[in-house]
């Protein structure tokens, strides 16, 4: 029962800045939907509210909230209290699980993630959220270009994906 974490992230390491994404890459919107949909997708409620009122829901998977707020409600999601909440929930659905952000959920999944999939976009911005460390505990075992190359997206910006698996 794999558990993966997607997510994209400049040369800096942000993730996010001011609620949204600093960068436009529909390539990567189109990898995220094709790698996620299907399976239980885990977030936190700042990531649940960063999504367009149009998009929340996820369509075509179920979306699960955290947040310690007792009281909040996230129309057509599940809403849980904790992690290990969310992962145990998940794995009643589905065998295969997603972490897609934010930060502070990122991080605290890490020690329980098997694969990390991560889009590494040639752009120097800063952020208000930043991705994880990845350590030496973490192996690539995909890139999609080669290590040093990159694909150019239809608005101009270099990007990379890759897949980490746990040594």
């Amino acid at each position: 029962m794999p558990v993966r974490a997607i997510w994209a992230q400049a040369a800096t390491g942000a993730i996010g800045a001011d609620g949204g994404m600093p960068w436009d890459l529909p390539e990567d919107m189109a990898f995220f939907k094709r790698a996620t949909t299907g399976s239980p997708v885990l977030m936190g409620r700042r990531t649940w509210q960063s999504f367009p009122e149009r998009f929340r829901p996820l369509p075509d998977r179920p979306n699960l909230v955290i947040t310690r707020d007792e009281a909040f409600e996230a129309p057509g999601a599940e809403v849980v209290h904790s992690l290990e909440a969310a992962l145990r929930r998940a794995w009643e659905l589905d065998d295969e699980v997603w972490i897609i952000g934010g930060a502070e959920i990122y991080r605290q999944a890490m020690p329980q993630l098997d694969e990390l999939w991560v889009t590494r976009i040639d752009l120097d911005v800063e952020g208000d959220a930043y991705a994880p460390e990845i350590d030496d505990s973490w192996h690539l075992v995909r890139a999609d270009p080669a290590p040093g190359e990159w694909h150019t997206s239809r608005t101009g910006t270099r990007y990379r994906f890759e897949v980490l698996r746990r040594a």
